[in-house]
C-alpha cells in the first residue's frame, strides 16, 4: 500500500510542470481561437467603457493570472488527499471550464448577456475555490486573489459593454441592456 501511495503522488514541482503550461496554454489557445480583444471585427467598433485598460494589458495580465492559477492548483494537487482538496480541485476545474468558455462566447459569438451569465458564475466559483484552496494550502488561496480582482473588473467591463452598445448582443437575454 505504501508503495502505491509513493508512485501515485507528485511533489509540487511535479504537478507545476504539468499544471502551469496546461492552464496557460489552454487559456491562451481559447483567446486565440475566439479572436479575443482588440482586432476582433465585432468588438473593435463597440463603444468601450471609460475604465477599459489598454489592449496590451489583457495579454500581460492573463498570462500572469494563468501562471498563478497553475501554481495554485499544483500546490493543492500536491497536498495530502482530503475532502477539501478534492472539492477544491473540482471547483477549480469548473471555474476554469467557464473561464475557457467566456472568450468564445463573448468575442467569438458576440453574446454579451450569455458571457455575463458565465462570468457571474465564474465569480461565485472562484470565491468558492479561494475559500477551499485556502483551507488546504493558504498560499494557494492567496495566489487566486489577483484573479478574483481582475475577474471583478472583467465583470464590470462585460456589463458596461452591454449597456453602452444596445443592439450589439447577438443573443440578448435582456440582462445588460444590449
Amino acid at each position: 500500500m505504501a508503495t502505491h501511495a509513493r508512485t501515485t503522488s507528485r511533489s509540487f514541482g511535479g504537478w507545476a510542470v504539468i499544471t502551469v503550461p496546461l492552464v496557460l496554454g489552454l487559456g491562451l489557445l481559447m483567446g486565440w481561437i475566439s479572436n479575443s480583444g482588440f482586432g476582433n471585427d465585432w468588438f473593435d467598433p463597440l463603444t468601450k467603457p471609460a475604465l477599459m485598460p489598454p489592449g496590451w494589458t489583457f495579454g500581460a495580465v492573463w498570462t500572469t493570472l494563468y501562471i498563478l492559477m497553475g501554481i495554485a492548483v499544483a500546490m493543492v494537487l500536491a497536498a495530502p488527499d482530503s475532502r477539501p482538496r478534492r472539492l477544491g480541485i473540482g471547483l477549480f476545474v469548473l471555474q476554469l471550464l467557464l473561464n475557457f468558455s467566456w472568450s468564445p462566447v463573448f468575442f467569438g459569438g458576440g453574446m454579451v448577456d450569455w458571457a455575463f451569465v458565465i462570468i457571474m458564475a465564474m465569480n461565485v466559483l472562484v470565491v468558492s475555490t479561494i475559500i477551499v484552496f485556502w483551507s488546504v494550502r493558504p498560499l494557494a488561496g492567496v495566489l487566486l486573489l489577483p484573479y478574483l480582482l481582475w475577474l471583478c473588473l472583467a465583470t464590470t467591463l462585460n456589463w458596461q459593454i452591454g449597456e453602452l452598445n444596445p443592439g450589439a448582443d447577438r443573443a440578448p437575454l435582456g440582462i445588460t441592456g444590449a
